[in-house]
């Protein structure tokens, strides 16, 4: 398993996208990785856009990121409650200070934008939020999936496949 003992933190709030969620969570574990979920309180239940449940594992302000290889942002209309948390916005910079892998998609470009990190990056997210991008000094593609150094990005559901195995990629060459 080429992911074993690779740590992966995914945030997680209500209204995820459920697919973005869990389908990413569910392939790195296939692949050996450790996921846990940090949402706004630790061991709390969030309910998803289509009412599928994932409960916290720990509470945003709980996370030591230095314990973890990579960061998975999940779409949906939870990244807008995300990037109101200053633990948040804090665990994406260090990720991208630290160049680890940091996967976003769909509507999640808008954490990675309020951490401000989209600077001259390539990236691609839900044609809804391409001005947002552009507006934070990323080149926005619409393609399937985006890799631009250690920041992973893709549109919606339809592309999971292709953004998992790409971040599933380059999280293990680190």
């Amino acid at each position: 398993m080429r992911l074993k003992e690779k740590k992966v933190i995914s945030l997680v709030h209500h209204e995820c996208e459920d697919l973005e969620l869990w389908y990413p969570i569910l392939r790195l574990r296939e692949e050996g990785a450790i996921v846990h979920l940090a949402g706004e309180k630790a061991n709390e239940t969030y309910i998803g856009k289509y009412g599928v449940p994932a409960e916290s594992d720990f509470a945003f302000g709980d996370i030591n990121p230095e314990e973890y290889d990579a960061l998975l942002v999940p779409g949906g209309w939870a990244p807008d409650k995300l990037r109101r948390f200053p633990e948040v916005l804090a665990l994406v910079q260090h990720m991208e200070e630290r160049k680890k892998p940091i996967g976003q998609i769909c509507h999640a470009g808008w954490v990675l934008i309020s951490a401000k990190i989209l600077e001259g990056k390539k990236v691609t997210s839900t044609p809804g939020i391409r001005d947002d991008m552009e507006n934070a000094g990323a080149q926005w593609l619409d393609e399937p999936v985006v890799v631009d150094g250690h920041l992973v990005s893709s549109r919606r559901p339809p592309d999971l496949p292709q953004y998992v195995k790409a971040f599933a990629d380059v999280l293990a060459e680190r």
